[in-house]
């Protein structure tokens, strides 16, 4: 089986992930990142026109009157590209704010034309006329386990005696909202003894992320929108109590762990954070992990590339 990979960032973890894992499940892959590309410190990709995505199309239109199965169109801004292409079968995946954000309408009409449409959850499922398989990003369960508070603290020079919050992303992606997360952290100041620290991640490599997963005492996300944010699983699998807001399938993936919770103001944040920062209590949370492991996610993935083909 051959799939031309298309994808805004070639350099997305996940998205390398997932290629890695099916290649070693024998799929052979091309990725076509769009270009004129424009990389933050932290691997995310923007600043581009709708000329950029035009440019992607005759590299797609090109190699699909080759050798190719498939191709499949990873983020909604690469599907028209896909779905343009008179040759091969496509499937597109919706990570999220593809599909929430401002071009949503042209992400829905090219999940209309795919012959199979992957989403990170039930609520972006319902915004689609039509069937999806919801196949959340799976987490490496080996890379991302429970490991030592004191030493991964130590290993950051983070003080051992205060309480630590994660926001894992850097605070200018606007989507995340990290003027709310530190209004969130000042109000459980308020209502917790001890220091209380608010840690951001900027140009972290992945591999260390696990590192300050162990370190926190809680995750806290406050985006106004997300598919299935990796960050949640991730704390999972280490066992890191998540507060967050209800937003993609954050609330189907903590509904079994504890102490977790998914808060709609401000107050019920600041409270639920609290209250984990007082348990000081690692969560129950790699259990349900399992759920989500990269090799299942993507097992569900090659099924998908199978039943287009077979169709």
């Amino acid at each position: 089986m051959r799939a031309l990979q298309l994808v805004t960032n070639a350099q997305s973890r996940f998205f390398n992930q997932q290629v890695r894992y099916l290649e070693a499940a024998g799929v052979e892959t091309e990725t076509l990142p769009v270009p004129g590309a424009r990389r933050f410190g932290d691997g995310t990709v923007d600043g581009r026109s709708p000329l950029n995505y035009l440019r992607l199309y005759p590299s797609v239109l090109r190699r699909s009157f080759g050798d190719y199965d498939l191709v499949h169109a990873n983020y909604g801004l690469t599907a028209p590209a896909a779905v343009a292409q008179p040759s091969l079968p496509v499937v597109v995946s919706l990570w999220g704010s593809d599909l929430m954000g401002r071009y949503g309408p042209v992400s829905a009409l090219c999940a209309r034309l795919a012959d199979a449409v992957v989403v990170m959850s039930p609520e972006m499922a319902e915004r689609l006329d039509r069937d999806c398989h919801v196949i959340p990003h799976g987490v490496d369960l080996d890379r991302f386990a429970p490991a030592d508070v004191g030493e991964a603290r130590a290993d950051l020079g983070w003080d051992p005696d205060a309480r630590h919050v994660l926001f894992p992303y850097p605070p200018e992606r606007g989507v995340k909202d990290f003027p709310r997360a530190e209004r969130v952290v000042e109000a459980t100041r308020e209502r917790v003894d001890g220091r209380v620290e608010l840690h951001t991640v900027t140009g972290v490599p992945h591999e260390r992320m696990s590192v300050y997963m162990n370190a926190a005492d809680a995750l806290l996300i406050t985006s106004r929108r997300e598919g299935s944010p990796n960050s949640v699983k991730e704390a999972m699998a280490c066992n890191l109590p998540v507060v967050s807001t209800d937003v993609g399938d954050v609330r189907a993936r903590l509904r079994d762990v504890s102490p977790s919770s998914v808060e709609v103001s401000d107050e019920g944040l600041a409270s639920s954070l609290a209250d984990v920062l007082a348990a000081g209590e690692r969560s129950d949370g790699r259990e349900a992990a399992r759920e989500v492991s990269v090799q299942r996610s993507n097992e569900r993935l090659r099924d998908v590339y199978r039943s287009v083909l077979s169709n």
